[in-house]
């Protein structure tokens, strides 16, 4: 930190990395609570020699720079803290007056605290809290980092696990990456191979990925993830709780479905067949979504009493994690850095293409949804929870299709139509996802509209479209 970018911070309001201590002649008690807090959250500058009365800051020089900076260096690395803390050094002159610096950064083994575990504390906002017994327990968890999902489950066995389940997903790892070698094995190879299982004992990634609900609650009692749709901008202006609340599912993968095909409806998408015959929707804004639901799958901390959350609002969508980053989120963000909270769930993922194998997704996020909405998502970040939040006042843009019906069911019709004209509505109906009786009313709409017209009969014909 410059003197410039000092006397920058003195002038701001935003203090979550910083804080300012007298520190005339001693260092108050107080700056070890600063310690640990900053040590716990995402890290900071603690400056000394600088008096705070309200909004305004007067530097007033600390009194025997050398014996403080002594003091404060040999605490750390004393019997005080419970670890070693490692610090940066900065030391400032404003005329004969001199302040000190020190940068905390975060630390890997939380969690941080001074004489015993009571005198834990976390950075909310600009003030240092003391930390509540989940949120210790929280960061005890976080010390197993990317490895706690990857134990065994006891009392788990093959019969654990959903059989609808995991045929759908080697039918759909068949279907969208026919390369993966894991296809050719036989069930308990695969079930190895893919760490679902090991020694006869489902590991908790694969029992929460593929297990029966029953199961999963013997070791996760609140298991869910929870998407609620709420008739406002906010639960302060809504008129009703919500409108619609995610039935509770069997395990991880039929809630990427369920969650999945409810998002999708709020996001224009256009619809195409790929060359295997499959229907494909394309659309960035679909791209950032699915992006955000599979990295909260993926990253959150199923041990904690929170869950995953999804709140679909009428003006934004809102992506709750609980968990907190192995990294600060500003180095996650600029480098390629794969640091997944469930290495297994992550692979399960990327195997069948719906995750990728760098970093966090932060940067496709933000392009596919600036390429979509012409906004990014805003970012929330505390030390145990990560929130992401999607504006949905859409803009034009290129890549969408013209036209309102675009992201409803007539427009994947149109789409699917202008790909094959010979499509049948049973065909229809798999593809959308939706039965054959809703595409018949679609395709009467269509007819009345004027937008599209039979050919021939109902077998041998085709279907026309009217530009």
């Amino acid at each position: 930190m410059t003197q410039e970018e000092l006397i920058q911070k003195l002038t701001s309001l935003e203090w979550e990395d910083f804080e300012v201590k007298a520190a005339k002649r001693e260092l108050p008690k107080s700056v070890w609570e600063t310690v640990s807090a900053f040590s716990n959250t995402s890290g900071g500058w603690i400056v000394l020699g600088v008096k705070e009365e309200g909004d305004d800051f007067e530097i007033i020089g600390v009194g025997n720079a050398e014996k403080l900076e002594q003091d404060f260096l040999n605490t750390l690395r004393g019997t005080k803290f419970n670890v070693f803390v490692g610090t940066k050094q900065e030391v400032y002159q404003f005329g004969d007056k001199t302040v000190l610096a020190f940068y905390v950064p975060v630390h890997k083994n939380k969690p941080v605290y001074y004489n015993n575990q009571s005198n834990t504390f976390i950075r909310r906002g600009s003030a240092d809290q003391r930390a509540a017994q989940e949120e210790i327990d929280s960061m005890l968890r976080d010390r197993a980092f990317g490895t706690k999902t990857a134990e065994l489950a006891t009392e788990t066995s093959r019969d654990s696990l959903n059989n609808t389940s995991l045929n759908r997903y080697r039918d759909y790892m068949a279907r969208f990456n026919p390369n993966a070698s894991y296809i050719r094995f036989e069930e308990d190879e695969f079930l190895r191979k893919l760490r679902i299982m090991e020694n006869g004992k489902c590991t908790f990634a694969g029992l929460l990925m593929f297990g029966n609900r029953e199961a999963i609650e013997k070791h996760f009692p609140d298991f869910r993830v929870d998407l609620l749709e709420i008739p406002g901008t906010s639960y302060s202006d809504a008129k009703h709780t919500y409108t619609f609340r995610v039935e509770e599912q069997e395990n991880l993968w039929e809630y990427y479905f369920e969650c999945f095909h409810r998002l999708k409806q709020k996001v224009d998408v256009r619809f195409s067949l790929t060359a295997e015959g499959f229907g494909q929707e394309l659309s960035p804004g679909l791209e950032s979504i699915r992006e955000a639901l599979v990295n909260m799958l993926m990253h959150t901390e199923y041990f904690s009493p929170a869950c995953p959350r999804v709140r679909i609002f009428t003006n934004h969508i809102e992506f709750y994690n609980p968990g907190g980053l192995p990294k600060p989120f500003a180095e996650l963000k600029g480098k390629d850095i794969s640091l997944p909270r469930n290495p297994i769930i992550a692979k399960l993922f990327r195997m069948v293409k719906l995750a990728e194998n760098i970093g966090f997704g932060f940067d496709k996020i933000d392009d596919n949804w600036k390429a979509y909405n012409a906004t990014v998502p805003d970012y929330q970040i505390e030390f145990d929870s990560v929130v992401v939040d999607f504006k949905m006042e859409a803009q034009e843009t290129s890549g969408k299709t013209s036209g309102k019906t675009s992201g409803k069911t007539s427009g994947k019709i149109i789409e699917l139509i202008k790909s094959n004209k010979n499509i049948s509505i049973p065909e229809m109906a798999e593809i959308i996802g939706i039965s054959e009786r809703s595409i018949e009313r679609n395709i009467e709409n269509l007819k009345k509209k004027g937008l599209l017209e039979r050919i021939g009969p109902a077998k041998g014909g085709y279907w026309q479209i009217i530009e």
